[in-house]
């Protein structure tokens, strides 16, 4: 009954819609882990230390495995690629939730690796899948999910873990990856999901090469990197900023903070709308002015934080897909698009991973958030420099 209700469904509206519950499953499950950290460690006995380590670890694995990624859905096939990415999701949370603080770390790897598949297989199936006119529009799919899975962990994780407990709400973030096995295999079909086979180089639309490309992935490897770091150090201390400088509570300061992640969604989707009716160089200027606002204006006016924020998610959401855009319609054909995608997701998230730490360090140092938001106003300056002057290079007509 299923299959035939597909069958009716436009073929590009089905894969759109598969994107859109992939894209759940790789920002949540490691999300899921902050709401929940004080009863993991009233239970397991983890020092503050290995606590940072189950948020760290998977933006690690983007940092240090995206080559080893990109090899893997190249020689085993996007479909493929997509697969071992739900199934390693899924099997990270069951290990993640089943044991002690072995199990725990284990588990978290075996997600941070499987998201790191998808990160870069789900970019090269849009380019590849997609007309050029559509493009923008899937990717921006692709990242709002991101941040509605996110949001949705956030939100739903606490309550859930005080009813059942923090193993049995790790555990429910496993639900998105069925669902999202489930409708892969319905869409592709079983033999394609789960068969190896190189059908990533095969189709996709092939691009005369563009001149200075080895600097063009070198500005976006820049811009990346300055975007991750600025979105993992707001991300990991605007609630303790809000906290420390206006005296929320800590619930207050967590709600309010998840403006940063919720209006992403207004970023994802919007920079494909606006890339319709201005230049690439215009968005790209609009982000970075966005992103400027967040360090700049709880530096000059921390009571309207609720404003910057709001810019703020705008602008990270946008970032990101801005970037993936410029990957998919710059790179010459799939194979130099997925290099490209590792060199910009593997170096950039680097940056990511140490963001947290590092303005955690500077604030504990100097004892103020003044130089802290200095070093994120500087990671947002890096993006948005380097990200306005490696876009404006995409092609006009694709």
């Amino acid at each position: 009954m299923s299959g035939q209700f597909l069958a009716k469904v436009p073929k590009g509206w089905i894969l759109l819609a598969c994107i859109g519950l992939l894209a759940l499953n790789l920002r949540g499950p490691f999300v899921a882990v902050a709401p929940v950290v004080d009863l993991m460690q009233a239970d397991l006995g983890f020092t503050p230390v290995m606590l940072g380590l189950l948020t760290s670890i998977p933006v690690l694995c983007f940092a240090l495995a995206a080559s080893l990624a990109s090899l893997t859905t190249r020689k085993l096939g996007a479909e493929f690629a997509v697969s071992l990415t739900i199934l390693g999701v899924l099997a990270g949370v069951i290990v993640r939730s089943a044991g002690g603080p072995g199990p725990v770390v284990v588990g978290t790897v075996m997600i941070g690796l499987a998201i790191t598949v998808g990160n870069i297989a789900v970019p090269l199936i849009i380019r590849r899948d997609f007309s050029p006119m559509r493009q923008g529009t899937a990717m921006g799919v692709y990242t709002a999910a991101l941040n509605i899975g996110s949001f949705l962990t956030s939100m739903v994780m606490a309550p859930l873990a005080e009813l059942a407990g923090w193993r049995v709400a790790l555990a429910a973030v496993g639900i998105l990856a069925v669902i999202a096995i489930v409708f892969w295999t319905l869409a592709v079909g079983a033999r394609t999901a789960f068969v190896p086979s190189r059908t990533l180089v095969a189709g996709g639309q092939e691009h005369p090469a563009v001149k200075g490309s080895g600097w063009i992935t070198a500005g976006l490897t820049a811009g990346f990197a300055g975007q991750a770091f600025s979105y993992y150090a707001v991300t990991a201390w605007l609630p303790s900023y809000l906290n420390d400088e206006l005296g929320m509570s800590a619930a207050a300061a967590g709600a309010g903070s998840s403006l940063f992640q919720i209006f992403a969604i207004v970023g994802g989707l919007g920079v494909p709308f606006a890339a319709k009716y201005f230049s690439t160089t215009t968005t790209a200027v609009t982000i970075g002015v966005l992103w400027t606002a967040v360090p700049a204006g709880l530096l000059l006016a921390p009571e309207l934080w609720w404003l910057w924020s709001t810019f703020g998610g705008i602008a990270q959401g946008g970032g990101i897909t801005l970037i993936f855009i410029a990957i998919i319609k710059l790179a010459r054909d799939q194979v130099s698009a997925g290099r490209m995608s590792a060199t910009v997701q593997g170096l950039g998230y680097c940056f990511g991973a140490v963001a947290p730490p590092l303005v955690g360090f500077v604030h504990d140092t100097s004892g103020s958030w003044t130089p802290a938001l200095l070093v994120i106003l500087g990671s947002v300056l890096m993006f948005f420099v380097c990200t306005t002057l490696a876009v404006r290079l995409v092609p006009k007509g694709r």
